[in-house]
């Protein structure tokens, strides 16, 4: 089993269940005892705003700011700089603990020995 698990998640609001199961498994990971790295990319970006996950609704689903809280305390979420850029979202916007940083830190964790990469 990978000891590390990069999850890059593409979808927001716009494909809910989608964007759940990325949290969810982002967060099951955590509790395993997995190191983990949340991607936020695309609508998923809007997550890393303060109060947008709240906002986040799904039926028979894990609250989306439970989740997102779980990984912040046990794992690392990354904001994409394009897809920050792009919603004029900076560093002085983001939740603490949120970085952003590009695709070639993406690819760098992605490759890393021990690593298994899933895209949402």
């Amino acid at each position: 089993m990978a000891k590390k698990l990069v999850i890059k998640v593409t979808a927001g609001a716009d494909a809910p269940e989608r964007c759940s199961q990325a949290f969810t498994v982002a967060a099951v990971a955590v509790a395993s005892g997995v190191e983990v790295s949340l991607w936020l990319t695309g609508e998923s970006s809007w997550f890393a705003l303060p109060g947008r996950a709240a906002e986040f609704e799904l039926p028979h689903a894990a609250p989306l700011p439970d989740l997102l809280e779980s990984v912040l305390a046990g794992g690392r979420i990354t904001l994409c700089t394009q897809c920050a850029a792009r919603r004029e979202i900076t560093e002085r916007d983001v939740i603490e603990g949120v970085r952003i940083a590009g695709a070639q830190v993406f690819v760098q964790e992605s490759l890393a020995d021990e690593t298994q990469a899933l895209v949402y």
